[in-house]
């Protein structure tokens, strides 16, 4: 099983420009919420301060380095670019679970102790994505199984 891990080498191959784009896309989105907070109240301003702001640049961005990385190899890059960022939505969705169980935590314990609310819903968004990404890998693990298991006996080689 591949450890989860962080890699800030990855940080180098964006451009400025990039950069401005994600911040710009996400500071629109939270003045939006604002907006949307003070005008519906806070509980409809916190579904839309929720909204993914990012996660749209950063998709094409990492589809738009991949494709540019294999170009660069001496492949067309197409494919893997497309992989690229799916897994990274898949990773998104996986984090938004983590982010529901936060939630749910937070507002069930915030009226006794904040500290100790804010501690144990960081808890709970750690559990739920982690186990969430563990369970992913697994069924991503067994399918690849299944399927290489039916194609076995053909011509043709399946793969994910």
């Amino acid at each position: 099983m591949t450890p989860i891990r962080l890699s800030p080498s990855s940080l180098k191959e964006g451009r400025w420009y990039e950069y401005l784009i994600r911040f710009e896309l996400g500071g629109t989105a939270t003045v939006f919420a604002g907006l949307v907070s003070s005008h519906y109240g806070a509980s409809i301003g916190g579904l839309f301060l929720a909204l993914p702001a990012i996660f749209c640049a950063s998709a094409t961005l990492i589809e738009k380095h991949e494709i540019r990385r294999e170009r660069e190899a001496g492949f067309a890059g197409e494919r893997r670019g497309r992989m690229a960022a799916a897994v990274d939505s898949a990773g998104a969705a996986l984090g938004a679970l983590g982010m529901l169980a936060f939630a749910i935590t937070f507002s069930l314990t915030a009226e006794t102790d904040i500290a100790a609310a804010f501690v144990g819903a960081s808890l709970a968004w750690l559990v739920i994505s982690v186990v969430a990404w563990y369970v992913r890998r697994k069924m991503r693990s067994a399918q690849r199984g299944r399927t290489e298991q039916k194609g076995s006996g053909s011509a043709i080689v399946r793969s994910l």
